[in-house]
Order: structure tokens, then C-alpha cells, then sequence
């Protein structure tokens, strides 16, 4: 019976010649690199799916953050973010922002009624 003991045969496995490209690419580029094929990944991708692609991975990643998250993430990630919207925009904003909510649910409340 042959042994596939890979130390025996002298062969490298896959997991190991990854490993290696990738530590020898590391060393090699610097992060102009790693922004470039990221920008040219993400191109690629959204050439070739569809906006049901991000809803579907979008789903996901919400279920997957909702099974292993409670409600003070939520509220914690919900209150950096309105700082955030707060420090970067101004009283128009909010102003625009709330008459295009309020339009919305009329709008809601007014084909709900028909």
C-alpha cells in the first residue's frame, strides 16, 4: 500500500504551497497592491452578479450577525452611527431626511387604505 505521508513523498501540499505564495506575495508587494486587486476583485464581482447576488449575501450576513449578536450591539452600533451622520451633516440634512419619511409612510398609509 502506498503511503501518502506527505514528509515521506517529499510533496508539499496545497495547504502549504498557499501558504508559502501567499507569505512570498506579502513580502513582495505592499498595500497599493492589495487595494488595487481588491478594487479590480470587487469590479469583477459586480460585472458578473446581479443585484440579487448582494441581497442574498446581504441576508445572510445579517442572519449570521443577528444568531451571534443581542440587542445592546445593536443599540451600541446604532448610536455610533447616528454620531457619526450627526458630526458629517448638518440641519438640512435632517430636515430632508424627515420629509422624505414622512412622505414615504403617507404614501404607505394612503395604498394601504385603498
Amino acid at each position: 500500500m502506498a503511503d501518502n505521508n506527505n514528509k515521506n513523498n517529499n510533496k508539499m501540499s496545497v495547504e502549504e504551497a498557499g501558504r508559502m505564495g501567499g507569505e512570498a506575495t506579502s513580502r513582495n508587494h505592499d498595500r497599493d497592491f492589495y487595494e488595487e486587486i481588491g478594487r479590480k476583485g470587487g469590479e469583477s464581482t459586480a460585472e458578473n452578479h446581479g443585484s440579487e447576488f448582494y441581497e442574498e449575501i446581504g441576508q445572510k450576513g445579517g442572519e449570521a450577525t443577528a444568531e451571534s449578536h443581542d440587542s445592546d450591539f445593536y443599540a451600541e452600533i446604532g448610536k455610533k452611527g447616528g454620531e457619526a451622520t450627526s458630526e458629517n451633516h448638518d440641519r438640512e440634512f435632517y430636515e430632508e431626511i424627515g420629509e422624505k419619511g414622512g412622505n414615504a409612510r403617507n404614501n404607505n398609509n394612503n395604498n394601504n387604505n385603498n
